[in-house]
């Protein structure tokens, strides 16, 4: 099937919203749909090998970037976008913006809209439903339930399957077949051999960085590697950390997302202390519908999982595979994670237990859902 993909993300770039739209690209192509990516020329385009590095990609697939005026908030982008589709003959139009799944379901046209937060803004509204209302309707994929329970309350619609599909975000568990012991990989890393303590992913408020900052204070003799950032972010966080005197933390800056599981191999377990209130890359708070895809990374590192006790995480993270914690509670932290680090026997078997639920949500596995019945769904 020829599918189109149509989204606003910077590509490439560093931010989660654009790695998830490759990876779901990815993983079309990987199943043999004929795929091709529309996104504005919001950065210098690159070839495909620079990507593939970038992006942990091993499926190819065409990018194409269009024009895009910013002031015009992605509406030109999404004509351009969709126009493009149809003058390739796309079956599918697999589509994150609303703008574009507003305008290609009202033009009858087969589209599958992903969503990952309530729609907001003036119109982001009014797009939703112009969706919804389109015949060109043929699936709603969302991330969390949490999420499909505040869109239905939001909107005042019945959302069940077979229109409506769950979809967490996933994992490329192929990339994480066969990773070396903690202390092999640190030895690869030219890390310092000590219990580690292991967070990946951006510097933006919420994500617990002043807990595990605290956490370092409190346990000089484990280190902990912090891993992604830009560049802004990682120098403050560096300074800050020397101004505490803290020589424990070990900050990589950005990591490409080839040798993220290697970097996450190092370590003996893996932090997620979100705080009650989580920011993203372009605002907000998703503390509610949130579905990390560093949580699904870190169950397929086979490594045990500490992680904030929010409700919606409890979709995938449970005792049986992971510590559950407070938000933003130093004292329960600081006892988990020294109780782990005195209980090989435990972090072994809630290892095995997170690689075990890994394997449930491959981007592949996640696809072939995503897609199931779509060519017969109607609006």
């Amino acid at each position: 099937m020829r599918i189109a993909c149509i989204a606003t993300s910077r590509v490439p770039s560093r931010t989660a919203n654009s790695i998830q739209v490759m990876k779901v690209c990815q993983a079309l192509a990987t199943l043999g749909h004929e795929v091709r990516l529309f996104v504005p020329r919001l950065a210098e385009p690159q070839p495909w090998e620079a990507l593939a590095t970038h992006y942990g990609l091993r499926t190819c697939f065409q990018v194409i970037w269009l024009r895009a005026w910013g002031g015009l908030r992605r509406y030109d982008f999404s004509l351009r976008a969709v126009s493009a589709a149809r003058r390739w003959g796309a079956e599918l139009y697999y589509l994150w913006p609303y703008q574009a799944a507003a305008l290609a379901s009202s033009l009858g046209l087969p589209s599958l809209l992903e969503v990952h937060d309530l729609p907001t803004g003036r119109l982001g509204p009014w797009l939703f439903r112009r969706f919804l209302a389109g015949s060109g309707a043929r699936r709603l994929l969302v991330t969390t339930d949490a999420l499909r329970a505040l869109l239905a309350e939001r909107f005042g619609v019945t959302l069940e399957p077979p229109f409506l599909q769950i979809a967490p975000n996933g994992v490329d568990l192929e990339r994480y077949a066969n990773l070396p012991e903690p202390a092999e990989a640190r030895r690869q890393l030219d890390l310092p051999e000590a219990f580690t303590a292991g967070y990946t992913g951006h510097l933006y408020p919420g994500r617990g960085l002043e807990l595990m900052a605290e956490l370092a204070r409190r346990h000089p003799q484990f280190r902990f590697l912090w891993a992604g950032g830009e560049a802004q972010a990682v120098a403050a966080w560096r300074e800050r950390l020397a101004a505490q005197g803290l020589q424990n933390v070990h900050l990589l800056g950005f990591v490409p997302n080839e040798r993220l599981p290697l970097v996450q191999a190092a370590c003996d377990v893996l932090l997620m202390p979100y705080a009650r209130r989580i920011a993203v890359s372009g605002g907000g708070d998703t503390s509610a519908v949130a579905s990390p895809m560093k949580a699904f990374e870190y169950l397929a590192a086979g490594r045990p999982v500490l992680s904030s006790d929010l409700p919606v995480f409890r979709e995938v993270l449970s005792e049986d595979n992971a510590l559950l914690l407070p938000p933003e509670d130093v004292e329960a932290w600081s006892a988990a994670l020294q109780e782990l680090a005195a209980d090989p026997a435990r972090r072994q078997l809630l290892a095995r237990a997170a690689k075990g639920e890994a394997a449930r949500y491959s981007w592949e596995e996640r696809a072939r859902r995503a897609l199931e019945g779509v060519s017969a769904l109607r609006s």
